[in-house]
């Protein structure tokens, strides 16, 4: 975690100073009476927690579980009755199997409960005990939160869960709010259109003071996601130009189509790794048309 992102986290009223955990700094922030986001390492946790217990939205890494659990008991005693996870990846469901053992139901899209199995294997419990196709919704501590399936946006298999009454959304990584773009997994089904259709369903569904949670980054408004989705917009007509004329990748790349964005990139996703995967994903959308 970079130094803007903790002064952006500091700003916003957590609830606890920092608890090291495997050498990771914790911090909870409140949305509601009864929904929380965590911050650790990996996927930006949501808690819900009331009277029927406790449930969370992704659970990070294996290593973290109990520094994890230590953070939810501050909220309210014993295990999630649920885990959901928004999409397979390992940043998001390392701990999916701890926090079976400790009786957690995990549940997820049909795609995630493929991935996981074909990396776990059958039996594991890695895998979503409930999976879903196109929705589904958790009645559960006052709360109708409704689990909602984008096809081939980050991933094959991303879910978004709406809160009624927190009026708050958790996005995954269909979501990046690092001021930067999003992986796009086009090995796992993503697709850029398939980002920049989820981001604008998601606008049409929220208003003006509903709390976005990004699977990265610090928790925003609906006009944090406009400016996400202008971006998103942007970068794809930058490639699209840039791969006019049929040009190939490594043609595409020496253009640096993306650099007139004056964006910060990550180690593990470069500005060239991005212009790759949005490449990949274009191409294979003209194909397809």
């Amino acid at each position: 975690m970079n130094k803007l992102t903790l002064l952006l986290l500091f700003s916003m009223g957590c609830l606890s100073l920092p608890v090291v955990a495997s050498n990771v700094e914790f911090k909870l922030e409140k949305l509601s009476n009864n929904l929380h986001v965590l911050y650790g390492q990996g996927g930006n946790i949501a808690i819900s927690s009331g009277e029927d217990g406790i449930y969370i939205v992704d659970d990070q890494f294996a290593k973290l579980s109990d520094g994890i659990k230590a953070q939810i008991s501050k909220l309210h005693d014993g295990a999630p009755e649920f885990v959901i996870n928004t999409h397979h990846h390992g940043d998001h469901t390392g701990g999916n199997e701890n926090f079976a053992n400790a009786g957690s139901h995990v549940i997820a899209h049909h795609n995630v409960y493929k991935r996981l199995k074909d990396k776990h294997g059958e039996g594991s419990k890695y895998l979503p005990v409930i999976s879903f196709g196109k929705d589904m919704t958790l009645h559960f501590n006052n709360e109708h939160a409704h689990l909602w399936h984008y096809h081939n946006a980050h991933t094959d298999g991303d879910a978004v869960i709406f809160y009624d009454k927190a009026n708050a959304v958790h996005m995954g990584d269909i979501f990046f709010n690092l001021k930067s773009l999003p992986f796009v997994d086009v090995d796992s089904g993503g697709s850029l259109d398939g980002v920049i259709n989820a981001v604008t369903d998601v606008l049409s569904k929220v208003n003006d003071n509903t709390k976005i949670i990004p699977g990265h980054g610090p928790v925003t408004s609906k006009q944090g996601l406009q400016s996400y989705l202008a971006l998103l917009k942007n970068a794809k007509q930058l490639m699209l130009s840039a791969m006019a004329d049929s040009k190939s990748l490594e043609q595409v790349l020496a253009l640096k189509p993306l650099a007139s964005l004056n964006l910060t990139y990550s180690n593990w996703l470069p500005e060239e790794r991005v212009t790759k995967l949005f490449y990949s994903s274009l191409k294979n959308e003209a194909k397809s048309d």
